[in-house]
């Protein structure tokens, strides 16, 4: 692209977010508005900023010959394309900048525990009389209503209230039994994209209304929300969905099996897959037997079939199957660890890695997973720096002079 080339529209470009978030949920959402053009303010502590600078090591760009300590890859992973200023909500000064931010803002994304904001004059009923357009997510554990509503909460948290560790894990009576938590943060992340989805839903209703609303997003609903099919075998047969370790509840054989070497993951979905996977390993009769010819079947043998697909998948390594396997169109597929998932030549074809050039130094990043065919996502903002952005806002947004930004500074209003 030619200097004199203008970069191209994303769908959002015309959007501004003002984003009084941290830690995960908050930001990963309005991450991915970023990533889909809207310009987002993030606003944060003088002098601290968002908790998840400190979450490391890693750290990247830090000095210790300067003294300074880098931000940690936690931060940096849920707040590229964003702007960083810092204001002191507590104060009188501080609650006037951001109700003039707000004044000229699309989004509000804030969570603070319930009520906090309300003391602050920043609460959504406050910030609607200055601007009627617009809309204000609040996330938040357990939502804005309900005996839990005061209580903070994490992930991890989340995971077991919400019944995902009961069905994740080893299960009992087997070595290593109990539940177990997923290695990410996901009680947050999905909160984060329900948050993304809740904000382009309200934008749509204000293109028709005019007006904009109040979204409120709690963590727990969005974990409960994730458990889907398990939660809906228990609705329809009364039965309690137990750990099956890497097994699925209603579809077999879907798990890892061990092979020489290593794991293969095998996900025979159908019962058209299940007779090719009989036809591909050599045992066509599995396929004829009544029972396992059908779905239903198999899962009332689980461990009948199960068991002999265990003891057939050590006669090779997991690349030998993978390749047998996949010349009959067989599902199946390796157990990757995290450098061997970007060696890949499908995720490097899909440019899931991208290199950013951060203050502190060149940055590799996730790419975003939205691909639009007319206006595509672009990395030309990296994560900022604390208050990297400050005066740049203050200007450009407020139209405040030097002086005015000078003394706020001066009284570490921002």
């Amino acid at each position: 692209m030619s200097e004199s080339t203008p970069p191209p529209r994303r769908p959002l470009s015309h959007l501004r977010v003002l984003d009084l978030s941290r830690v995960l949920a908050g930001p990963w959402s309005t991450q991915n508005l970023a990533d889909m053009g809207a310009e987002v303010i993030k606003v944060e502590r003088p002098g601290e900023g968002d908790d998840t600078r400190a979450w490391g090591p890693p750290f990247h760009g830090t000095d210790k010959a300067q003294g300074v300590r880098g931000d940690s890859a936690y931060f940096l992973s849920a707040n590229r394309g964003k702007k960083s200023i810092t204001c002191d909500l507590a104060s009188t000064e501080g609650q006037a900048l951001i109700r003039a931010l707000a004044e000229k803002s699309d989004i509000v994304v804030e969570n603070y525990k319930v009520g906090t904001l309300a003391k602050y004059g920043l609460d959504y009923a406050s910030l609607r009389a200055l601007n009627p357009r617009l809309i204000y997510c609040s996330v938040t554990g357990f939502g804005q209503s309900g005996p839990y509503a005061p209580r903070p909460g994490y992930d991890f948290v989340f995971q077991g209230m919400g019944g995902l560790m009961s069905i994740t894990g080893v299960p009992d009576g087997q070595p290593g039994a109990g539940p177990m938590k997923v290695g990410v943060a996901v009680a947050d992340l999905m909160t984060g994209m329900y948050a993304t989805t809740a904000i382009l839903g309200a934008l749509e209703h204000r293109h028709v209304s005019g007006q904009g609303q109040y979204i409120d997003i709690a963590l727990l609903d969005c974990l409960i929300a994730m458990t889907s099919f398990q939660t809906l075998n228990y609705f329809v047969s009364g039965q309690v969905p137990q750990r099956l370790g890497n097994g699925h509840p209603n579809i077999v054989p879907y798990q890892v099996f061990p092979c020489k070497g290593g794991y293969l993951i095998l996900a025979v979905a159908n019962d058209s897959q299940f007779k090719s996977f009989c036809q591909a390993v050599g045992h066509p009769e599995w396929a004829e037997d009544p029972r396992f010819k059908v779905g239903a079947q198999r899962g009332a043998n689980r461990a009948l079939i199960c068991g002999m697909v265990a003891e057939l998948m050590l006669q090779r390594t997991m690349h030998e199957w993978i390749d047998l396997l996949e010349a009959h169109n067989v599902p199946c597929g390796p157990i990757n660890n995290i450098d061997q998932v970007f060696e890949d030549p499908q995720v490097q074809h899909r440019g899931m890695r991208v290199e950013m050039q951060h203050p502190r130094g060149e940055l590799a990043l996730l790419a975003s997973p939205m691909c639009f065919a007319d206006t595509p996502v672009t990395y030309d903002v990296a994560p900022p720096l604390l208050g990297q952005h400050t005066r740049e806002v203050l200007q450009q947004v407020l139209g405040y002079d030097d002086a005015r930004i000078d003394a706020l500074h001066a009284q570490r209003i921002v």
